[in-house]
């Protein structure tokens, strides 16, 4: 009898899963990401457990409740805010949050610049951002030991204050570079042991940057040619080795760049008719025309 009970539970429990639709979110996080495997695979291991503990409760069994909270580190431009997005949709639908919003913040929303400005500032970006999740960007710069005057280490106190006290209505996610990011943790132990979840966004290879490059132009109706595409990998492995770079950003602004090149080219050619085919073309010189080739040019 206690078996047959289980096994209808069961029933119960697959459709539970089901009505989360917690499935559709992660394959469209497969879906709309290029690459970023352990990543993935980390948001569905935090999904999982998640849900395992809804279901638990569910069924009246005993389950410490999850610590919500995270971590998202790695370079800019490697898809931490899309994941943020995707992961207040997973919070929201298994019933941790009561919207799926993502407020998003840096140390300028939260710290003030004079003495009672600070306390104001940070609360009210915890109060828009409440029942919701909060992703505070480059979240290291809250702390800034070296120097006295900084308020910075008022607005951690307030966060610290929201992460224990309201932890069933707001998440919060720290993002950031991650040598940084630990060196942040490491000054407030407090802060560090609220955190549950840590994800690490790898940098995107050549492969995986001319292939988000690709669909970005075919949202825009671009194509590149052949020619245009081995210039493509030329300008990352170039752009790699300079300073700010932003990964899926910096191809994103590399290729608004050459859309300006080819729209040049186009105007200055006199041509009188044009084709459609020239109109979504890039080619190679629309690449190659970048300052990062300058030494070539010359």
């Amino acid at each position: 009898k206690y078996f047959t009970h289980l096994k209808m539970v069961t029933l119960n429990l697959q459709e539970e899963y089901k009505n989360t639709q917690i499935q559709t979110l992660l394959d469209q996080l497969e879906n709309d990401l290029v690459g970023l495997r352990p990543v993935k695979q980390r948001i569905k291991e935090i999904a999982a457990l998640l849900l395992v503990h809804r279901l638990r409760k569910n069924v009246g069994l005993t389950s410490s409740s999850p610590g919500l909270h995270m971590s998202f580190t790695g370079s800019p431009g490697t898809g931490k805010t899309t994941v943020a997005e995707k992961m207040a949709d997973i919070l929201y639908r298994l019933g941790y949050i009561d919207k799926a919003q993502l407020v998003t913040v840096t140390r300028d929303d939260l710290v003030g610049q004079y003495i009672g400005h600070t306390a104001p500032k940070t609360k009210q970006v915890l109060k828009n951002a409440m029942g919701g999740v909060l992703f505070i960007d480059e979240a290291y710069y809250l702390y800034k030991p070296d120097n006295e005057r900084d308020y910075g280490s008022e607005a951690i106190e307030i966060i610290l204050q929201v992460m224990e006290n309201k932890r069933d209505e707001l998440v919060m996610i720290f993002a950031g570079y991650k040598e940084k990011m630990d060196k942040f943790y490491e000054s407030n132990p407090g802060l560090s042991s609220r955190v549950a979840n840590h994800v690490d966004f790898p940098d995107y290879t050549s492969e995986e940057l001319v292939q988000i490059g690709k669909l970005i132009l075919e949202e825009q109706q671009y194509v590149l040619t052949s020619e245009a595409e081995k210039a493509l990998y030329k300008y990352i492995d170039r752009r790699k080795e300079l300073p700010h770079f932003a990964n899926a950003r910096s191809m994103r602004n590399a290729l608004d760049r050459a859309r300006m090149r080819q729209a040049n080219r186009i105007f200055s050619s006199n041509v009188e008719i044009l084709t459609k085919l020239d109109l979504v073309t890039l080619q190679a010189e629309d690449i190659l025309k970048s300052r990062i080739f300058e030494d070539l040019q010359k």
